[in-house]
């Protein structure tokens, strides 16, 4: 698989988002990619609730998610929609990921599972439990390359998801991402690399970079990791597209040396000393 990686600086006009990902699709084509990752929140990234709430809308009526699938059918191109902020059900809002095929149809869903509540040192504070809906199910989705497992961000922290999803027959793991530039500096590449190595999976990491219309700081550093650990790219912090090979006969051949998934057995619950 040759992928295309964007590293987004999302604003808070959808519109314009939706323009930088549709010109990533006809680029990514023209050099010979089939499949494009984008970050999380590709459509919309804006801290202001009542101003992000304005440009929110259901899947049905979202116009980034209807641009990408036109664009992706127009290219022929298989396009991983890290996530799209949406308008979900009670007032609450939805973080998705989207696989869209060539033929511009949705392949599969994932709704975020684990959400950001922290207070930074830095006198950051996310609650992304008070405004988006959590998740409920791992989403593994079949392509000509082999299985995607599809995660969002926060997600990278929590090996159990990944453990069903290789389960499940993943080869490549995707964890699109606007990560924070201190956990970045200090976590984003150690947590990718060890994905990807616990596993024997490939790893791509598609995400935000650098200052943003609402005010905050994203890390960049996109990603691509090799089953053996090897980090195959890695866009530094300001926005672009990469492109990188991925030759999905690592994976056998990476655990074949390491058989780690054929060691896995289920714990028993801890019993008192």
């Amino acid at each position: 698989m040759r992928a295309a990686i964007l590293q987004m600086q999302s604003g808070i006009d959808p519109a314009a988002n939706a323009r930088t990902i549709v010109d990533a699709v006809r680029d990514a084509r023209a050099h010979g990619a089939d499949m494009l990752f984008t970050p999380e929140m590709s459509n919309l990234l804006d801290r202001n609730r009542e101003r992000s709430g304005e440009h929110l809308r259901t899947e049905a009526e979202d116009e980034t998610l209807a641009a990408v699938r036109q664009a992706a059918a127009d290219a022929g191109l298989w396009v991983h929609l890290g996530s799209l902020a949406l308008a979900g059900e009670d007032g609450m809002r939805l973080n998705r990921g989207f696989l869209i095929d060539p033929a511009g149809a949705i392949g599969a869903r994932y709704d975020k599972i684990h959400l950001f509540d922290v207070d930074l040192a830095t006198g950051e504070s996310w609650r992304e439990s008070a405004v988006y809906a959590r998740g409920a199910r791992a989403v593994a989705a079949d392509t000509p390359w082999g299985k995607l497992g599809l995660s969002i961000c926060y997600d990278i922290r929590f090996p159990d998801l990944y453990r069903v999803l290789t389960d499940a027959g993943a080869a490549i793991l995707t964890i699109p991402a606007a990560f924070t530039v201190p956990t970045g500096q200090a976590h984003w590449h150690v947590l990718l690399r060890a994905r990807a190595i616990e596993a024997g999976v490939f790893v791509v990491a598609a995400a935000q970079a650098g200052h943003h219309q609402d005010g905050r700081d994203t890390f960049g550093h996109s990603l691509a990791v090799s089953p053996w650990g090897e980090v195959l790219l890695d866009l530094g912090p300001e926005p672009g597209l990469g492109f990188v090979d991925l030759d999905l006969a690592q994976v056998e051949e990476v655990r074949a040396r390491v058989p780690a998934l054929r060691h896995r057995r289920p714990i028993p619950a801890l019993s008192a000393a």
